[in-house]
C-alpha cells in the first residue's frame, strides 16, 4: 500500500472457517468409569471457580449497563398492546405494515429500522414492493432526535417501527406470531468503536446477547424465515494484507466491537449448522451518507468545519497515513437486497434442523481506499469553508489505520458493484445535512 499523507482515522472501521466437529467416542452414560481421587478434588474446585466466573460475568455483561438499555427494556412494555403509544389495533398495524403488495413480495423484519443503514434498507425494500416491519429500541448512543425523524421518514412510507429491544423474546414472539416472515434484515447493533471502551457491556448486551435473542425467535418460527445480518470490516483487525478477502484471518480483533462482530459471525455458524438456519452476513466498510451517524468522522467534521472548530488528524506511530474504503450507503442498500434476493430459504422447523442450509458471507465495500485528508479537502470544497486542523498521534481505542474491501466475492454471487465515488457521496451527503441542520457557517476564509 503506497505512503499517503497525514490524515484522521476519527472513522468507525466500519465475520471466518469454522472447523469440523469431532465427536467424543466415548459414552456419555459411562458413569462409572468416574473415580474421585483426592488429586482431583484441587482440580474441580478450581474449574467450578472458573464456571461460576464466567456465569457471573455473562449475567453482568448481558444486563444493561447503562441509562440507554433502560430506556428501551421500559419502551418495550410500551410496544406490547394494548398500550397508550400503540392502541388498540396494534397486531393489525404490524401486519398491515408487514404486507407485501405482491404475492412474490418479500415480508421482512428489518431490526435497527431507525438506524443509518436500517433506514435505508426498509426504504429499499419498501419501495420495490416488499412489505417492511421495523424494529428499534432508539437508545442514546447517539442524538434520538435523528432516530426519531428517520422513523417519521418510514412511516411517511408506510413502515411501521415497533419501538423494542432484541432482547426482549416477548416481544419477538409476539411480533413472529402475527407475521410469517420470509426474511429478517439484521440491522441493529450497539455500533462505533471507540465507545466500546466506556461501555464494553452495551456491545456484548446488543451484538452477542442480542443476535442470539433474534436467532432464538428464527429458530422457533414455522416456517423459518432467511436472515441477513450486518457484520462489519472490523473483523479485520490488526490483518495486514491488503486488500482484505473473506478468506482472511480475523482472530486479531483490534476493539471489543470487533470483537463481538466476529462473535456474531461464528453464532452464526452454530445457528445454521444446529438449526438449519439460512444465514448470509455482510462485512460493510465504512458506510456513509444522508441521515448517517453523528458519531462518524465525516458527519461531525462537517458539523465541526461549520462552526469553525478544530478537527483532529490521526496519523499512526511513525508518522503514516490513514485511509477508509469509504462505501457511499446507497450501495451498500444494493448489496443488502441483493443478498436478500439470492438467500436460500432455511432448511428447519420449529427449531428442528430439517437439512444443510445456506451459509454465506461477504464484503460490501468501495475497493478505493481514500485518505481521510481527501474526505476533508471535498468537505472543504463543498462546504466552502477552510477546515481548522490538527494532525495528532492516533490514540489506542481500536481504531485501525486502513481498510480496504476485495469484493470480488459479492460482485460473482451477488451483481454488487459500487457506483458512487466519494466526492459525488458527500456531495449528497452536504447536501442533506444542510437542509436538515441548516448552515451556520463562520465567515468563510476562502
Amino acid at each position: 500500500m503506497t505512503q499517503l499523507k497525514p490524515i484522521l482515522t476519527h472513522l468507525d472501521s466500519i465475520p471466518s472457517t469454522p472447523g469440523k466437529f469431532k465427536p467424543d467416542k466415548s459414552s456419555p452414560y459411562n458413569l462409572y468409569r468416574l473415580r474421585f481421587h483426592p488429586t482431583l478434588f484441587p482440580r474441580f474446585t478450581l474449574w467450578s471457580f472458573f464456571f461460576i466466573f464466567f456465569i457471573v460475568l455473562l449475567i453482568f455483561f448481558s444486563s444493561p449497563t447503562n441509562p440507554t438499555a433502560g430506556n428501551s427494556r421500559r419502551s418495550l412494555k410500551n410496544s406490547l398492546s394494548p398500550s397508550p403509544a400503540l392502541g388498540p389495533n396494534w397486531e393489525r398495524r404490524v401486519r398491515a405494515s408487514a404486507r407485501p403488495r405482491s404475492k412474490t413480495g418479500f415480508t421482512v423484519l428489518v431490526t435497527g429500522a431507525a438506524g443509518f443503514v436500517g433506514t435505508h434498507v426498509s426504504l429499499g425494500l419498501k419501495r420495490r414492493g416488499d412489505g417492511v416491519l421495523g424494529l428499534d429500541n432508539f437508545n442514546q448512543y447517539y442524538d434520538v432526535g435523528l432516530k426519531k425523524a428517520r422513523q417519521g421518514l418510514l412511516e411517511r412510507s408506510g413502515i411501521m417501527v415497533v419501538e423494542g429491544d432484541i432482547n426482549d423474546a416477548v416481544l419477538l414472539r409476539k411480533l413472529f406470531d402475527a407475521v410469517a416472515f420470509t426474511h429478517v434484515m439484521h440491522m441493529a447493533a450497539q455500533a462505533g468503536v471507540r465507545y466500546a471502551m466506556q461501555n464494553p457491556g452495551s456491545y456484548v448486551h446488543s451484538n452477542i446477547a442480542g443476535f442470539v435473542s433474534l436467532l432464538e425467535a428464527c429458530k422457533m418460527a414455522n416456517p423459518q424465515p432467511s436472515i441477513v445480518w450486518a457484520s462489519s470490516s472490523s473483523v479485520y483487525g490488526l490483518n495486514s494484507k491488503v486488500p482484505f478477502s473473506e478468506n482472511d484471518r480475523t482472530d486479531q480483533p483490534a476493539s471489543l466491537y470487533a470483537a463481538t462482530k466476529k462473535a456474531g459471525e461464528e453464532i452464526a455458524h452454530t445457528y445454521n449448522h444446529i438449526y438449519g438456519l439460512s444465514i448470509t452476513g455482510l462485512r460493510f466498510f465504512t458506510v456513509y451518507g444522508p441521515w448517517g451517524r453523528p458519531d462518524m468522522a465525516y458527519f461531525f467534521f462537517t458539523k465541526d468545519i461549520l462552526r469553525g472548530k478544530e478537527i483532529k488528524i490521526f496519523e499512526t506511530s511513525d508518522h503514516g497515513s490513514v485511509a477508509r474504503d469509504f462505501t457511499y450507503v446507497d450501495d451498500v442498500v444494493k448489496g443488502c437486497l441483493a443478498a436478500l434476493d439470492t438467500a436460500k430459504k432455511s432448511t428447519g422447523s420449529g427449531g428442528k434442523k430439517k437439512g444443510a442450509a445456506q451459509l454465506r458471507i461477504y464484503n460490501l465495500g468501495n475497493t478505493k481506499p481514500m485518505p481521510v485528508g481527501r474526505l476533508v479537502s471535498i468537505l472543504e470544497k463543498l462546504l466552502k469553508v477552510k477546515a481548522k486542523k490538527k494532525v495528532i498521534q492516533m490514540p489506542r481505542n481500536g481504531d485501525v489505520p486502513f481498510t480496504h474491501a476485495n469484493i470480488t466475492l459479492a460482485h460473482t454471487e451477488l451483481g454488487y458493484k459500487p457506483t458512487t465515488d466519494l466526492e459525488m457521496g458527500l456531495k449528497k451527503f452536504v447536501k442533506w445535512y444542510v437542509s436538515y441542520y441548516g448552515s451556520k457557517k463562520k465567515k468563510s476564509s476562502w
